[in-house]
């Protein structure tokens, strides 16, 4: 060996066999990649070629592993003594650490074409959980180490909200938010029919009858069985009954809202679909106005799309121009949110310019655009649909604004709320001009007091983006970390809910409507294929498991399935992505990417059952295609294999 060899060189040759490399993986073209790419899991940079980069940071001979999701992973050989202490969650040798160092210091500094820049390098050791390999200093940090230049906080085992929440308690027995049982002997299938035969009695006053009403629609949560199943070639995106339950849209990937009559909850009737010309990617949001006359609805476009709902109006819908920037969400410019003013005159649409317009529908022309955040606006809404005035607006950049439409000619917001330390990605208002709703990428779903908000100075003073402006986890293709997660250190919301998981889009929340739950809670959709519906103190009220209602709605043969095997791919998943609660009777539809590898979508509708049993026609669980057409029954299939492994599984998790 030379004796001019340097430290580094020395390292890579000893410690070989603890360097791992992604498999190779081939790259598409540029144009398939414009042509078939989905922002939810776009990056703000190049596509970084993580295989190359790992070559350029390891030369030494890689063992090859499959590695879950792109991430890098360390085989280290048993040993005794010293050969042990490379191991993981021990200090790695500094001569060792000296080599990655230097590797990850030319890489940047090269200035060979083709290599990446600093961030998108910074991205890859974030994503494949090699910073500590890379700015951990040694074992004064105790395994604490170094990621994007700060130090990961001490873990305190209490640092998670406590469940039952205390606040949250107290808000359920406010009133506001639904009434509190007695206690009863009686289980709740028996308290719910005493209930119904004290109505059918005229038993008590008009305030205890009303009581007594209210006590009978919150206990009547959705259950899993499926009454239909509706199956789309595409994934479904979001999907929401009117406010007085007469109608229901489902936007879809496919650039097409289909609408369906549902003035019976149980005979739904499909009777139009619109579509959206030279959309991108997907569809991303759809308002009713209050009228229920028009429905607006959006891509990834600097356009809005207005449709009438009446099915005798065939004509093509309007094209609203909210921006004369760019075109499309390539050039810089994107609607992901839209919602109709109280009165129905305006528009406001959050969009990927970090900014919130408001548009007059009459005179076509934007009123205001306010480059009001630091990334991407995920969600806006309004505090009460019945005023035009108060507006919240919610970013990648995990904060709330909130906005006062009659001093929005400064650009100023009115006030903030902080507390999430990952984006946003959806928010709902209750519609009282008081409580909001937010889902977030740290996994946690939070409510919040509009009395409670940061005036702006207040919020410029505690400037609350220090603590998260390192917080850039991907959702779209990790798994987020719990020993990641922190209360926020200027948290003004009431109550964090946590339990559902947000990954991969931008999954919704949202009030349970007055009419058929009493207002009493608060649900969301999950990346594992279930609805979570949460009391107000945080608790669990009910679990609705979509994939298991859905999982057998559209028979495959073995072929269909074989092609995903045989490559790899992913086997039957399901995410919901929106729910819409029913605002007069106990049904829940469900908005979901679902099929093989999640490749397709569904609407699915789940309403409160006594017992699985079924004697009527069509049975629970009947697929249908978009339009309503019967596709058979859920458990018919022509393949004698396909109903047994659907079973297995639907019965998996």
């Amino acid at each position: 060996m030379s004796s001019s060899r340097s430290t580094s060189e020395e390292a890579e040759e000893r410690y070989s066999e603890l360097y791992l490399d992604a498999e190779d993986t081939e790259e598409n073209d540029e144009e398939e990649e414009e042509d078939d790419h989905d922002p939810d899991y776009e990056d703000d940079d190049e596509e970084i070629d993580e295989d190359d980069m790992a070559h350029d940071l390891f030369e030494a001979e890689d063992e090859f592993h499959d590695a879950e999701d792109g991430n890098i992973q360390f085989l280290v050989p048993p040993g005794d003594g010293d050969e042990a202490e490379g191991s993981e969650g021990l200090p790695l040798p500094d001569a060792e650490r000296i080599a990655v160092q230097q590797r990850l210091i030319n890489l940047i500094s090269s200035r060979r074409t083709g290599l990446l820049s600093q961030r998108q390098v910074l991205d890859f050791l974030r994503r494949s959980n090699l910073g500590h390999w890379v700015f951990s200093e040694g074992e004064e940090d105790d395994g604490n180490f170094r990621f994007y230049g700060r130090r990961r906080r001490e873990l305190n085992p209490d640092r998670f909200p406590k469940v039952p929440s205390d606040v949250g308690r107290e808000l359920m027995n406010s009133g506001t938010f639904g009434a509190n049982e007695e206690e009863t002997p009686l289980n709740s299938k028996k308290r719910l029919a005493r209930r119904i035969l004290d109505r059918e009695l005229g038993i008590g006053n008009k305030a205890s009858r009303r009581i007594n009403q209210g006590m009978m629609a919150q206990s009547m949560i959705p259950s899993s069985d499926a009454e239909m199943v509706i199956n789309y070639s595409d994934n479904v995106y979001s999907g929401q009954f009117s406010d007085d339950g007469n109608f229901f849209f489902a936007c879809v990937k496919d650039m097409r809202v289909r609408m369906y009559d549902t003035s019976n909850p149980y005979n739904w009737r499909h009777y139009k679909t619109v579509s959206f010309p030279f959309g991108s990617w997907t569809l991303t949001d759809a308002s009713l106005s209050p009228d229920n006359k028009w429905l607006a609805y959006t891509s990834i476009e600097p356009n809005v799309c207005l449709a009438p709902t009446d099915p005798n109006d065939t004509g093509d819908p309007y094209t609203l121009s909210l921006s004369e920037r760019g075109v499309g969400w390539r050039g810089g410019f994107g609607i992901f949110s839209i919602r109709f003013s109280g009165d129905g005159r305006e528009l406001v649409a959050g969009t990927n310019s970090n900014s919130i317009v408001v548009y007059d529908i009459e005179s076509r022309v934007v009123l205001h655009s306010i480059e009001g955040h630091d990334d991407d606006v995920n969600a806006v809404c309004f505090a009460d649909k019945s005023s035009p005035h108060i507006l919240y607006s919610g970013s990648d950049d995990t904060t709330i604004k909130v906005w006062d439409r009659r001093s929005m000619g400064d650009r100023r917001e009115a006030g903030a709320f902080v507390g999430h330390i990952e984006g946003l990605t959806y928010i709902d208002s209750k519609n009282d001009g008081r409580y909001l709703l937010s889902n977030g990428k740290d996994q946690s779903m939070k409510l919040w007091d509009l009395k409670m908000m940061y005036t702006t100075a207040r919020f410029e003073e505690l400037n609350p983006r220090q603590h998260t402006r390192y917080s850039e986890f991907d959702y779209r293709w990790g798994r987020f970390d719990d020993a990641d997660w922190f209360p926020h250190p200027n948290d003004n919301s009431l109550v964090t809910f946590r339990g559902h998981k947000v990954l991969r889009t931008l999954i919704r929340c949202h009030f349970s409507p007055p009419g058929s739950t009493n207002s009493r809670y608060v649900y969301s959709g999950s990346h594992d294929g279930k609805i979570y519906v949460y009391n107000m103190d945080a608790t669990i009220a009910g679990v609705i498991d979509v994939k298991k209602a859905s999982v057998r709605s559209r028979t495959h043969s073995s072929s269909y399935r074989g092609y995903y095997d045989a490559r790899g791919l992913p086997g039957w998943s399901t995410i919901v992505r929106d729910a819409s609660w029913h605002p007069t009777a106990p049904f829940i539809a469900a908005s979901s990417l679902n099929g093989q590898d999640s490749a397709m979508g569904t609407v699915t509708l789940h309403s409160y059952n006594e017992s699985p049993s079924d004697e009527g026609e069509p049975q629970m669980g009947t697929g249908y295609d978009e339009k309503l057409r019967r596709a058979g029954q859920a458990s018919g299939s022509d393949d004698p294999e396909s109903d047994e492994e659907y079973e297995d599984e639907g019965n998996d998790e």
